[in-house]
């Protein structure tokens, strides 16, 4: 099959020939039809996250069709569409998954990670940790769901069913969550790069009450805010935007250091937390809930061999929405 690897940290990716991936016990094997460029991507490309399997398929926004299963493999049937997401593995065993938080495992494996992705023509997957995709959602729509939906969706529970909220960082997971905000009747203060209008007016576009740059403030005081940037630096600038008793939410997996800040921007029981990957529940609900809005997911596609062309645009900040490989 062809596949874009990674052989190193710092890439960029190389073309491969690999043979086709046999299903383990309990596995799928999923001919890949779209798989999403998340920014988590970025982080085990640049070496931010450390111990990636090498070399590595990229890729944890699967949507594909079963077209093999392992031994034991019921959930699915052949010609089965179901999607992959960054959480691949758990052991079920300790304190965590014994108490419903499985996205803390310690000894969890990730798609895209530990476990080879969707960069490629074909993946296997374990069949406990796909999912469904629902009816209405071409491929390439739906494959945005599987991280920047579901981790922005974790994020968004995280806030106490904000009125006002801010994203900062209006890209892939933002103009998903954006939409699931406004359903639920949040206003919604969308923070872009300084400067960058084009995306202030997307974010308008998609209901934004108030759209300007992440140095700017906003018009009133925020409930809540999350942070979909790796900037540190935004962590103080959240904090003077919520009013007090509000609550930063920080979303990525790698961010940059936090500088320091006067203790007045957090006093007034404000609350700074983040957010670690997503549990299979997290993936149900979002998945149950995103054709009621419904979400439109604007993706921008790239034939797999251009995987690297995909990745420079979503750095640069290029991409309106969400970049998409479709092999």
């Amino acid at each position: 099959m062809f596949a874009m690897i990674l052989d190193a940290p710092g890439g960029p990716l190389r073309a491969a020939d690999l043979p086709v991936p046999e299903p383990a016990a309990g596995q799928l094997r999923i001919r890949v039809n779209a798989c999403g460029v998340c920014r988590t991507d970025l982080h085990v490309i640049d070496g931010e996250l450390p111990h990636p399997k090498l070399p590595l398929v990229l890729g944890h926004e699967i949507v594909g069709t079963v077209d093999a299963l392992g031994p034991g493999a019921t959930r699915f049937s052949r010609g089965d569409r179901v999607g992959v997401p960054w959480l691949g593995w758990t052991d079920g065993s300790c304190e965590y998954c014994r108490s419903g938080r499985e996205n803390l495992c310690e000894h969890a494996r990730f798609t895209g990670y530990q476990i080879d992705g969707g960069y490629a023509e074909c993946a296997v997957a374990d069949e406990r940790f796909c999912f469904a995709i629902p009816t209405g959602y071409p491929d390439t729509q739906a494959a945005p769901l599987l991280c920047a939906g579901l981790i922005g969706y974790r994020a968004y529970t995280m806030t106490g069913n904000a009125h006002r909220l801010g994203l900062y960082g209006f890209g892939n997971a933002a103009h998903i969550l954006a939409q699931v905000a406004r359903h639920q009747g949040s206003a919604v203060y969308a923070f872009t790069r300084p400067g960058d209008i084009e995306t202030q007016r997307f974010a308008r576009e998609l209901g934004a009450a108030w759209a300007g740059g992440s140095d700017d403030a906003p018009p009133e005081r925020l409930d809540a805010a999350i942070l979909f940037a790796p900037a540190g630096e935004l962590v103080p600038a959240a904090l003077r935007a919520v009013a007090k008793g509000g609550t930063v939410v920080c979303a990525e997996i790698h961010m940059t250091d936090i500088p320091s800040f006067p203790y007045d921007i957090l006093w007034g029981e404000r609350i700074v937390r983040s957010v670690a990957n997503l549990t299979r529940r997290d993936g149900e609900d979002f998945l149950a809930l995103a054709p009621q809005v419904p979400v439109h997911t604007e993706v921008r596609t790239f034939p797999l061999a251009r995987a690297n062309e995909a990745i420079d645009e979503l750095r640069r900040g290029a991409v309106r929405g969400a970049a998409v490989l479709v092999p």
